[in-house]
């Protein structure tokens, strides 16, 4: 049976960012579209926050006093918390790679549209991954330049089969497991055992990860691209 994606007012975002009138506008526009919203002003603060108040998705500055964002990221990940929404500038562009590394799900700019965070929040909070059109450029270059080189058995697009690849670009379009499902007319749990399978065949742990791969080997296209 399909469940459908629980509205903005269900879900929970923590916010994190030392600059108070960044915090402040993100919250606005956060709770403008229905989200509930808890603030925090840097990742020590974050970690505790989690524990306190059980957020769905955090949202999370990359250069913060304390406990810098990647270092929150990795261990929210690693302590099986919420999906995180890496926020960054231009020219951050090193910070990408161990980012994505750290486990994160979502990439937005933060000079970006407000539109584009909620898109971001929304596909996270729902359990898809997503990444601002405008940071794929750097983080394409960053991939290819970091973390290709280290592999040196690296999985070929040949071993995935046409239904994973299919599923495969239904996740790079940040779509769900549920509208997977939908889209594909089976069950989630047919939906996950093909993601596993992608996971495993790419060398990837997670969503963000393999839309990264995606997109580098040309499984799908930048829109407009």
């Amino acid at each position: 049976m399909h469940v459908s994606p629980q509205s903005p007012a269900q879900h929970h975002v923590l916010v994190v960012d030392d600059d108070r009138a960044v915090r402040e506008s993100l919250r606005r526009s956060l709770e403008f579209n229905g989200y509930r919203v808890s603030l925090a002003s840097d990742g020590a603060e974050a970690l505790a926050g989690i524990s306190a108040i059980a957020p769905d998705v955090v949202v999370m500055d990359v250069r913060m006093p304390v406990v810098d964002g990647i270092e929150a990221t990795r261990r929210i990940v690693a302590d099986g918390g919420p999906p995180v929404v890496i926020l960054t500038t231009f020219g951050e562009n090193e910070i990408l790679v161990d980012a994505l590394d750290a486990g994160a799900a979502a990439f937005a700019l933060k000079s970006s549209s407000p539109e584009s965070l909620i898109d971001a929040v929304r596909a996270t909070a729902n359990g898809g991954s997503w990444i601002d059109p405008q940071l794929l450029p750097d983080l394409l270059e960053q991939y290819r330049r970091v973390v290709i080189p280290r592999r040196r058995n690296a999985p070929v697009v040949e071993e995935l089969t046409p239904r994973e690849l299919e599923v495969l670009r239904l996740i790079a379009g940040a779509a769900s497991n549920a509208e997977i499902a939908e889209q594909l007319f089976v069950g989630e749990s047919t939906v996950k055992t093909h993601i596993s399978s992608i996971f495993m065949k790419l060398g990837v742990r997670d969503r963000a990860a393999a839309i990264v791969y995606a997109f580098d080997r040309g499984i799908v296209a930048p829109k407009g691209g």
